[in-house]
């Protein structure tokens, strides 16, 4: 969506903010692969290069894509946790783009999406890439919130409460399909919620394909992006949130891109097993925080499908959205019965 967006006035801007009106070569401009969420660009002035992050276009829900938000949480993380790009600039002016926006460096190295590069297809390296992974997410749990000063991010009491009945409503008020199963799943998740034993970081969209590797060494990670839902809570449930992500070959289709169904790639459960043995964490109710999982992401997916059906939405992406959410309903059910992990 290119041209939604007026990217002579950004380009000036970007000119005035960065010191590069004597730079001769005009702004390029590559998308990012297209995700459901916020929008990502690579930009690109000459030798400078940058990333810039807005919402997605149309109406949004209330509180959602908030970009002043997602700027001001990547100051404080990357101030302790410096594989988080470094934000530069935020901008909130509407007579340079319809909605707010900001500026960040851009993390070189390659991010596995849809495909491994060629010399990565290979078993030994999709269980190292596996492992990386994992031990990444329990390296960011290990960063003491109070001692970094990351406190202030959100609330931890009551947390897992206000997460499950949160987007049990959210779901409710955007519901296009009638899943009969589903009601009983919500009372059971509200009924059952966890005591949170432990306040960390939590990236709330620690996925696959929001990790930049070192296209060198598949054992490095380089970056972790897209920060917007961070906050500090209980990290069983990121844990959760990756591991909901992290396809397997007996899966139905969810709609989410993925590449850890190919063989290699170590299981949900294998990653559970390993991250309980770096993080030293008790997994035993990791079954719960699995279901609601899945559970949130449906939420999430129906969130986007609603506005595809009711706005007029042209992104025939989001047609089929519907499946996903109803496959992902399932696999929360299957969760609540310890037959996904």
């Amino acid at each position: 969506m290119l041209q939604n967006v007026n990217w002579s006035r950004v380009e000036q801007y970007l000119r005035e903010k960065f010191n590069l009106m004597d730079e001769t070569e005009e702004l390029v401009i590559k998308p990012f692969t297209a995700g459901y969420s916020n929008l990502t660009y690579l930009l690109r002035i000459g030798q400078w290069e940058g990333v810039l992050r807005r919402p997605p276009f149309g109406k949004l829900p209330a509180k959602a894509h908030d970009m002043n938000r997602e700027y001001n949480l990547l100051k404080k993380i990357y101030s302790v946790y410096p594989k988080a790009p470094k934000p530069l600039l935020y901008c909130e002016d509407h007579n340079i783009m319809d909605k707010p926006f900001y500026i960040m460096e851009l993390k070189k190295g390659i991010v596995l999406d849809k495909q491994l590069p060629n010399q990565w297809d290979v078993l030994k390296i999709k269980k190292q890439i596996s492992k990386s992974f994992i031990q990444e997410l329990a390296d960011l749990h290990r960063i003491d919130v109070y001692k970094s000063g990351l406190d202030s991010l959100g609330k931890p009491e009551g947390f897992l409460q206000r997460q499950v009945n949160g987007w049990i409503n959210r779901y409710r008020q955007v519901r296009t399909e009638d899943l009969p199963f589903v009601e009983k799943l919500e009372n059971w998740l509200i009924h059952n919620i966890p005591v949170s034993k432990e306040v960390t970081i939590i990236h709330n969209d620690f996925k696959l394909n929001n990790i930049v590797f070192n296209i060198e060494n598949p054992n490095e990670i380089i970056a972790v992006l897209d920060w917007e839902m961070s906050t500090i809570g209980d990290p069983l449930l990121d844990l959760a949130i990756s591991l909901a992500y992290w396809t397997e070959k007996e899966d139905e289709d969810t709609g989410l891109a993925t590449i850890t169904n190919q063989p290699g790639f170590m299981t949900r459960k294998e990653l559970a097993i390993l991250y309980a043995e770096v993080s030293g964490r008790d997994i035993s109710n990791l079954n719960y925080y699995l279901s609601f999982s899945f559970y949130k992401i449906a939420a999430v997916l129906q969130q986007i499908y609603y506005r595809y059906k009711t706005e007029g939405i042209g992104d025939e992406r989001f047609a089929n959205l519907n499946i996903g959410v109803r496959n992902l309903m399932l696999q929360s059910d299957k969760a609540i019965h310890a037959t996904i992990v």
